[in-house]
This record gives structure tokens, sequence and C-alpha cells, in this order.
């Protein structure tokens, strides 16, 4: 039987797996930033609120996730199933040796650290140095990169250059010839780049925050 908390639960998890808040999923899904919010789901008068089927099936979309997926979200045991991925910081990920072309982790120097199983056999961790990417992402912060994963506009994603620098920004927009990024604080500017110039271009999955 299916049951009222584990519905939200999974829904929480989804989010969780993204990357996200559950309101941050609910944006990124074109619904109301509070659809997921748990003062949602109970009502005024104290009954069980159920978030709708088309609620769901826009958040699957949102957070490219398959239905099995979601199902097994509701049914598991609650336990968020463990894995190692490697990790360095991000300091180091623009010198030499650790990334291939498409952006795989590769060479040595990399240590193995346990997180959420993603979906991504070369997934990885990269560990936030300094504060510039606050709010979003303190110093300390760690965040796994999935270079597998599919990246659309209002993804968070790690871009490297041909010279070497590496960068967290919001997706803007792609095109062939071309991509716009959005800072993450305001007090850095967007960027723009030739894609001639981009080594490649990997969504952010998860974070520790």
């Amino acid at each position: 039987m299916l049951t009222h908390s584990q519905i939200w639960t999974a829904i929480d998890r989804l989010a969780e797996r993204a990357g996200m808040t559950a309101s941050g999923l609910a944006k990124k899904a074109g619904l109301d930033p509070t659809t997921f919010n748990k003062s949602k789901r109970i009502t005024p008068e104290g009954r069980p609120r159920w978030p709708s089927t088309e609620s769901v099936a826009k958040a699957l979309t949102a957070s490219n996730t398959k239905v099995d997926t979601f199902v097994k979200l509701i049914t598991d045991s609650g336990k968020v199933a463990i894995s190692n991925v490697p990790l360095i910081g991000f300091a180091e990920a623009g010198t030499g040796g650790y990334f291939d072309d498409g952006g795989f982790p590769v060479g040595k120097g990399w240590e193995d650290i346990a997180f959420p199983q993603v979906t991504d056999e070369h997934a990885y961790a990269l560990e936030i140095s300094g504060d510039s990417m606050k709010p979003v992402y303190r110093d300390g912060d760690i965040i796994v990169v999935s270079p597998g994963a599919p990246v659309r506009k209002g993804d968070r994603v790690v871009v490297k250059t041909k010279n070497g620098e590496v960068m967290v920004k919001e997706l803007k927009r792609k095109t062939t010839k071309s991509v716009e990024l959005k800072s993450l604080n305001a007090e850095h500017r967007d960027r723009t780049l030739a894609m001639s110039d981009v080594v490649w271009v990997a969504r952010i999955v998860w974070a520790s925050q």
C-alpha cells in the first residue's frame, strides 16, 4: 500500500538526487516553488495532501528521472545507497592530468569518498575552495559532478576551458557556437564562452549542503 509519507519522502529524495531542494525542484519543473514544501503536505484542516500526478511527472522530467527510478525512491527502506566516487579539490581541477577530453576523471591523485549513489559510473566529486560561489556553495562544500548527465538550461554546471580554467556556473544557454553562463555570486560577472574555447561542460547532480 502506498502511503502519504512514502510519496513525499520519494519527492524529497528525488530533489536531493538532483542536487536541489524540494522548492528548487518545483521551480525547475515549472511549478509554483512552494508546491513541494512541507507546509503544503497537510491541509489547514489537518488532512494529508497528496502531490498531483502532473506535478510528479513534471518533476521527473525536470530531474531527468525515469518512472522506475522514482518507484525505487518510494519503495526502498529509506536508506540511501552509498558508493565510492573519486574526489579532488576544486583548485586542482584546472591542472593537467585529472580529466580526459570528455571531462571524465582519469589519472592519479584522486581520493575515494563515500557518497549517495549516482547513476553515472563516471561521476566524481569536487571540494569547493574559497567563497567565490557563495551563497550557493561555500568553502568546504562537496559537489558531485556527472559528465554523462544531459545538460539543460538552468542546470548548475562545471565548465573547463582550453586554457585550464575551471568554473561553476548556472547554464543560461548553450548552442553549437557558444555557451552562456550565469554566475552563482552576484559579485562575479556572467560569462559567454565560444564553444571552441570549451573542453567540456558537466552537470552538478548533488551537493553536500
